[in-house]
């Protein structure tokens, strides 16, 4: 079936969670969409801008796979675009078939902040995408040293977070309460109450960066206290290259490719299957 809006897949949630997968390339698509499958659960795709940084900068070729994959399957799908700075990709997101953005200008002063984000709301909303921010800094990201859920700065203000949403119009709000993005063991502890603090405070969906590293009752807890958007990459990316270890390890003399990324992406659609179930428990 084609792709949807992301906007109406977070409406649908119902007190569900929403699981946003990563692509980089077209295994992980057709992995997480088999995932999908498996489970009967609508899924996110999304491809960071760091992915088609990875592709030589070129968006539509990883972009027009991903779609194709995504249309195989009867469960749905909708395409998102992760972590955008730059304006020349987040301005033709619309062109390439994606049903939302989240561009990412944590980075800078609040004020700086809000004026960059307001300007990409403006410009996508107008060509009706769905636009996701973030406000504190969930670390990790770009090879950044994960921060401590104690460090000044990482998590979200409810207060703040309120006024933020009012002054950018996001559609929804990516927020920092103790996980971190690149975690390679699921060990990060959420601050609950925080998170209902800020469920009370903001009236637009809230989406949980660095989910993986977040244990399943964690995430499970989470969801009940309000989160609706939960992106996990990492988690993938470590079952998948545990996979590729296991059968060259077991296969030395194998050579072709298909072999031990057929066990991989199979390993990862298990991932994928996995977590979309667990999400979708109340």
């Amino acid at each position: 079936m084609p792709v949807i809006p992301t906007g109406e897949l977070i409406e649908a949630a119902e007190g569900t969670g929403i699981g946003a997968f990563n692509v980089i390339t077209v295994e992980h698509a057709e992995a997480i969409v088999e995932g999908a499958t498996r489970a009967q659960r609508p899924v996110i795709l999304q491809i960071s801008q760091n992915a088609v940084k990875f592709h030589g900068g070129r968006l539509e070729p990883i972009t027009v796979a991903t779609q194709a994959v995504a249309e195989t399957t009867d469960v749905p799908v909708a395409l998102h675009l992760d972590h955008v700075t730059d304006p020349e990709l987040w301005e033709v997101a619309h062109a390439h078939g994606f049903g939302s953005v989240m561009v990412d200008y944590s980075k800078l002063p609040y004020a700086e902040n809000v004026a960059e984000t307001s300007r990409a709301v403006e410009f996508l909303n107008s060509r009706g995408l769905w636009v996701e921010s973030e406000i504190g800094q969930v670390g990790g990201k770009d090879g950044e040293k994960p921060l401590s859920a104690h460090a000044p700065g990482a998590r979200t203000s409810p207060e703040e977070a309120a006024a933020y949403a009012f002054e950018t119009g996001v559609d929804a709000l990516a927020v920092a309460v103790g996980s971190s993005h690149a975690m390679t063991s699921r060990v990060a502890t959420l601050d609950h109450e925080l998170i209902a603090a800020i469920r009370a405070a903001v009236e637009v969906p809230l989406v949980l960066h660095g989910s993986s590293g977040v244990p399943d009752e964690e995430l499970s807890r989470a969801v009940s206290g309000g989160m609706v958007k939960i992106n996990i990459g990492t988690a993938l990316n470590v079952a998948f290259t545990g996979a590729v270890r296991e059968h060259i390890a077991a296969n030395p003399d194998n050579v072709d490719p298909r072999r031990y990324l057929t066990v991989a992406r199979d390993r990862m659609a298990d991932m994928v299957a996995h977590f979309l179930t667990l999400l979708a428990s109340r």
